[in-house]
């Protein structure tokens, strides 16, 4: 018989506990389209009141979220910052060229993270043949920088930065409350910085779906018309609006519990003898590079054998995720069978 089944591929796999799928059936619900489901009314004015800022917007995906922002702050011919590693440049399909019609200038750092010697050093000057600089994107924590996040400091001197040089700021808030959890700042004081937040809820908070974007009423009035015109307008979506306010309520608090057991893997893997490097463990991701001897595939077969999924992040490289659903009992099984992978 078969152990029960360990999942690291991400934190986005997680189910809805029976706490939570009741909540969402006890949800009243409306037409979002018409602004009438009190479910996703009170979603978006909890987060948009937690960050500072003016209103909110339900959508179905991070992407989504993200896109409606890239696509509001900017026209055509513009052009965005971002780390070459972020979300919005490698996962997202190029989107900012489908929807905006934007280019992008993607800088590489030494830990995933932008700071203003980076952004100035890459604003175009005003020539006919270069797009304009109008938007810097930072992501808050960096999936392929280790689940690296910002310090209040360096978010503070690049929001001021921008200001200056009139250039609009976005947050991909993917894995927002797992930096805010490991960090001396408040959501007040994250949201005072940026001209807009997309904060999701269905990774390490642990809903089904959704992500909620944030800022002025003005800039989220211009994202309900984007939303709908990407087809992200839903109906009776106090559903999964109510996931979201209970993993907010119940879930945020304990992501400390993944942060943990992250850092008692990486302790595991740098005795390891076929580990090769590991990124600093920030929160809850661990990358890793096997020695050249063991490819990461033959290394996830092993763990697959074991019924323990992982995720390749190349040739060498792999990736946990810690999450709600991984136990303290799934981490003890977990261990031992790192110590004893077959090169």
């Amino acid at each position: 018989m078969k152990a029960p089944l360990i999942n690291l591929i991400s934190d986005t796999i997680t189910q809805p506990s029976i706490e939570m799928l009741k909540f969402m059936m006890a949800a009243k619900t409306g037409d979002d389209v018409f602004r009438e489901d009190p479910s996703v009314n009170k979603l978006e004015e909890i987060l948009s009141a937690t960050f500072g800022m003016e209103a909110g917007l339900f959508c179905p995906s991070g992407t989504m979220a993200n896109q409606i922002a890239i696509k509001a702050h900017t026209k055509p011919l513009d052009e965005m910052i971002c780390e070459v590693n972020s979300h919005v440049y490698q996962f997202e399909v190029g989107g900012y060229a489908f929807h905006s019609g934007i280019a992008v200038t993607p800088i590489i750092s030494k830990n995933g993270k932008l700071d203003v010697e980076l952004i100035q050093s890459n604003i175009r000057p005003n020539f006919d043949w270069f797009p304009n600089t109008q938007l810097v994107v930072l992501e808050n924590t960096g999936n392929r920088a280790g689940g690296n996040y910002y310090t209040l400091e360096e978010i503070k001197n690049i929001s001021l930065f921008c200001k200056e040089q009139n250039l609009k700021l976005h947050m991909d808030g993917a894995r927002i409350f797992n930096a805010i959890i490991e960090s001396n700042y408040t959501t007040a004081e994250l949201g005072a910085y940026f001209d807009s937040i997309s904060i999701c809820l269905s990774k390490g908070l642990g809903a089904p779906v959704g992500s909620v974007l944030i800022g002025s009423a003005t800039f989220i009035s211009i994202a309900r018309k984007i939303r709908k015109v990407m087809g992200g307008g839903m109906r009776q979506s106090g559903l999964l609006a109510a996931a979201g306010i209970y993993a907010l309520e119940n879930n945020a608090k304990r992501l400390k519990e993944d942060h943990i057991r992250a850092k008692q893997i990486e302790a595991c893997l740098q005795k390891c003898d076929y580990v090769a490097s590991i990124k600093p463990v920030y929160t809850n991701i661990i990358i890793f590079e096997l020695k050249s001897e063991l490819p990461a595939q033959k290394f996830l077969q092993q763990l697959k054998d074991q019924n323990i999924l992982a995720h390749a992040f190349g040739l060498h490289m792999v990736r946990f995720v810690t999450h709600l659903d991984f136990t303290e009992e799934m981490l003890d099984r977990l261990l031992p069978v790192l110590r004893n992978i077959e090169v």
